[in-house]
């Protein structure tokens, strides 16, 4: 395959990267981080205005883009290389996708609407510690006029500060697909109910907040379930597969930005008279940091050209597992293994409150943690590959 962007999508990247190289400095960064929110609403207001960005895969007829993920990638790549503190991520890349897959057009055109007006959105699912729909562990049940949940949500993205929730619950004693539906909350219509509680979770990366949701006895009507109840199971685990292209498009920029930082301190650094970059072991450790970086782009843009054909409902669509494993596990250690050399090239200030490096260690850690680690979509693969109890790859499609 033959991978080029179009001028379109040139324009886009050198766009996203120019405004978030100007408005997510080192000093933005630090001063929204510590907000309990965790992001600075007029940044977003200006990602949504001005740029537009949120609206990359919503669709024409609804006011949106209507683009790919490529697109998508393309400006995740820059948010991760900029560190940028916004909610895209958890209301574009997983409340978006969960919307428009798991409802019809007549369900999910309202609250598509409202993302398309500024608010934010999340994905809540996890209950426990397992890959995919086996992380589900609230529960539903049917009553007369509607659906009961109850259930706690842990290392929800943006869970504490979202204007909506998607909420994934499952029929009680299912166990993986079965029995799992979706449900789309408004936050703020909940805000003096004693149904929901909302808490932001400090975390090791201070750059991205995480929230914990609790819900008991939740009373939500018929049209809050997306889709038929019960059936959503293959459509949630398609859902966490774009996310996971787009948090690995994150981590290769990050990568990048780690290694520009590292060589451009070891140009200044000087030891026994001369730039430390001049020394062989630096010169190695860069090479192969460069290195690093550049096969993950290229699993990355890969994995971005799959993820469209999946979006589209196209050929290769099946594809979709097999590319998103392989994004996430490379793009995890390049950006962990290219943030732990950058430290080491800084020498001692690297760990410094000063230097960015280190939040960057973090947000290299904490993302490869999220939605699977290495080792876990390797295991993926080599399931895929053997083809061990796994079930129709395209049933999400």
């Amino acid at each position: 395959m033959e991978f080029r962007f179009t001028e379109e999508q040139q324009m886009i990247r050198e766009t996203a990267a120019s405004f978030f190289a100007d408005c997510s400095t080192s000093a933005a960064v630090r001063e929204a981080m510590v907000t309990e929110r965790g992001y600075d609403l007029s940044l977003w207001q200006q990602i949504c205005d001005d740029l537009y960005l949120h609206a990359i895969t919503l669709p024409e007829s609804l006011g949106g883009m209507g683009l790919g993920y490529v697109e998508l990638v393309a400006v995740m790549e820059q948010m991760g290389r900029y560190l940028v503190c916004s909610p895209y991520f958890a209301t574009v890349c997983q409340a978006v996708p969960a919307l428009q897959r798991a409802g019809s057009e007549e369900q999910s055109a309202p609250w598509l609407e409202r993302i398309l007006g500024g608010e934010t959105a999340t994905l809540a699912w996890i209950g426990q510690e397992q890959p995919g729909c086996d992380a589900v562990t609230a529960t539903f049940e049917p009553v007369e006029g509607g659906y009961r949940l109850s259930g706690d949500y842990h290392l929800v993205v943006d869970g504490h500060s979202a204007d909506i929730l998607v909420l994934v619950a499952r029929q009680p004693g299912t166990t993986g697909r079965d029995g799992v539906s979706l449900f789309v909350v408004d936050a703020s219509a909940l805000v003096n109910t004693n149904a929901i509680e909302r808490q932001w979770t400090p975390t090791l990366d201070q750059t991205r907040h995480l929230g914990r949701i609790r819900i008991d006895s939740l009373l939500l009507p018929v049209d809050a379930c997306l889709g038929e109840y019960g059936q959503s199971g293959a459509v949630l685990e398609q859902v966490l597969q774009l996310a996971t292209v787009a948090l690995a498009a994150e981590q290769m920029g990050a990568a990048q930005q780690v290694q520009d930082l590292a060589v451009q301190y070891t140009k200044e650094r000087e030891q026994f008279g001369r730039p430390i970059a001049s020394f062989q072991a630096i010169k190695h450790k860069a090479a192969d940091m460069m290195l690093r970086t550049e096969v993950a782009r290229s699993a990355c843009y890969y994995a971005a050209c799959i993820a469209d054909e999946a979006w589209q409902r196209r050929a290769m669509a099946a594809e979709l597992p097999e590319a998103a494993a392989i994004a996430k596990s490379y793009c995890s250690e390049a950006c962990f293994r290219n943030a732990g050399e950058a430290l080491q090239m800084h020498g001692g200030v690297g760990f410094t409150w000063e230097y960015d490096v280190h939040l960057y260690f973090k947000r290299a850690k904490a993302s490869e943690l999220m939605l699977g680690t290495a080792s876990e979509h390797r295991e993926t693969l080599a399931k895929l590959l053997l083809d061990v109890d796994q079930p129709d790859k395209g049933a999400a499609a």
